[in-house]
């Protein structure tokens, strides 16, 4: 019997071809994979420092996201611009590090419904401190 010459090699190396691919998939952790949420406070708009409270007032007309560090703690902002009426407010949803990163995600919650507002311009924003920790940050919202 004859074989084609051909036919042996090339399924040899589809065979080939499939164990590579499937050894490829083996899992491993992301880059983004969350070691630890991190614990922070909420700092009210007196209590920012006031250098970095001007960088937010300058920035403030547009949506912004900025960070600042000083005496060992890292301060991070995120404002969604002006918006038309009262009852906006910023929310926190999560705060973790990474390997390479710290992750911050908020939202911007609108008024509740029932809630009274009045037609004046605000400009929500939100301002946590946490320890200085000398990683990028990545606004995730």
């Amino acid at each position: 019997m004859k074989h084609k010459r051909g036919i042996v090699p090339g399924c040899l190396a589809a065979g080939f071809l499939l164990i590579f691919m499937l050894t490829g998939c083996v899992s491993r952790p992301q880059k983004t994979e969350k070691l630890r949420d991190l614990e922070f406070t909420v700092m009210s708009k007196e209590d920012v420092p006031e250098e970095f409270q001007e960088q937010i007032l300058q920035h403030q007309d547009l949506p912004f996201r900025l960070t600042y560090t000083d005496q060992g703690r890292l301060y991070i902002a995120e404002g969604y611009g002006a918006q038309l009426k009262t009852g906006y407010s910023v929310e926190v949803e999560g705060l973790y590090e990474t390997s390479n990163a710290i992750y911050f995600h908020t939202n911007l919650l609108g008024p509740e419904k029932g809630e009274e507002t009045k037609e004046v311009t605000t400009f929500p924003y939100v301002v946590v401190m946490l320890d200085a920790i000398d990683k990028t940050v990545v606004f995730d919202s």
